[in-house]
């Protein structure tokens, strides 16, 4: 498959799976509303955030709102964009991740800008240290993106410690 198209595509996958799960939540709980997925573990609870990750910054005044969470997330997708698009030599998981990160960043900016706030509802309690805040699938994406490019760092710089070492 060609590159560029492989790329929209994988973008656009990410942002409309999860427009799809924000309508169907909107379209079926009250704002509020709890459910249980999987006992007390796995819930869905649909809240609107109107700042970003976990609610940071919902206090913030309209201008700083706007330069912080449309602005400058805009034109940080945007070069992420030209700079998967331009460089050839990324693996595929970073490409992957990529893409992840962009679909679910450009999925929350969509939210501001049409809805003024973005829709979240999952959380997970594990008990002890392992508890969520109230998260999207675009907040999925953009973590699942993070960690992969994480690995990839981690693999490629031992990979390269490899080659030295047996030059």
């Amino acid at each position: 498959m060609n590159r560029n198209l492989f790329i929209i595509l994988l973008i656009v996958f990410n942002i409309a799976i999860d427009q799809i799960s924000k309508v169907w939540v909107r379209a079926n709980f009250e704002y509020g509303e709890t459910k249980s997925l999987i006992g007390e573990k796995f819930i869905m609870q649909y809240v609107e955030n109107k700042g970003a990750f976990l609610g940071m910054g919902s206090d913030m005044n309209d201008t700083l709102k706007l330069i912080l969470l449309l602005i400058l997330p805009t034109l940080v997708l945007g070069y992420v964009i030209y700079y998967i698009i331009k460089n050839k030599q990324l693996d595929r998981m970073s490409l992957i991740a990529f893409c992840c990160i962009v679909g679910g960043g450009i999925a929350n900016v969509f939210d501001r800008i049409v809805f003024g706030q973005v829709t979240d509802f999952f959380f997970i309690n594990l008990g002890g240290v392992f508890k969520t805040g109230i998260f999207n699938v675009a907040d999925l994406s953009v973590t699942t993106g993070m960690i992969m490019l994480l690995i990839s760092g981690f693999v490629h710089r031992n990979k390269g410690k490899v080659l030295h070492e047996t030059e």
